[in-house]
């Protein structure tokens, strides 16, 4: 773990203790107290990757509707390494001069990051359901099937 994050977990530490904790934290309250308190001082790369962040959030908000009504996301991100950085390049479903090599990558990226949060989800309910052994072990089911198909019916008949 990096210095950083150990700084991070010694001041959420600290604001559990001084202003109290129901065993929920709100990671922005605890940001707002730790810059009030001078624990955390944002640098210049900090102000910009918040920017950044921001942008990427417009971008991924961004929807719009095909001629037969179909609302679709405009904006695709895909990493790529240039160098010894590597960068998340967005470009638009609708712009031509965006590389369809672009979007095949976009798209099994977001596949990938589908599947790791599905198999993060296992894990997680797995050892919640052996920990806790409740009378009723969570179930999640991880097949998407039947439920992308009466999501698409949905949307079509309105």
């Amino acid at each position: 773990m990096s210095g950083y994050s150990n700084a991070v977990k010694d001041y959420v530490e600290r604001y559990k203790q001084e202003v109290g904790s129901d065993g929920l934290l709100d990671a922005h309250a605890v940001a707002e107290w730790a810059y009030a308190n001078g624990l955390h001082k944002p640098s210049v790369k900090t102000v910009i990757d918040a920017i950044a962040t921001d942008i990427a959030q417009v971008f991924r908000e961004e929807y719009r509707v095909d001629r037969f009504g179909r609302r679709y996301r405009a904006k695709h991100a895909a990493t790529q390494k240039r160098g010894n950085k590597t960068l998340s390049l967005w470009a638009d479903l609708d712009d031509p001069n965006a590389p369809h090599t672009h979007f095949v990558k976009s798209f099994a990226q977001r596949r990938q990051q589908i599947v790791g949060d599905c198999v993060q989800l296992k894990t997680d309910v797995d050892v919640y359901n052996e920990k806790r052994t409740p009378v009723e072990p969570i179930q999640v089911p991880l097949d998407f099937t039947l439920d992308v198909m009466e999501l698409q019916q949905v949307r079509n008949a309105a």
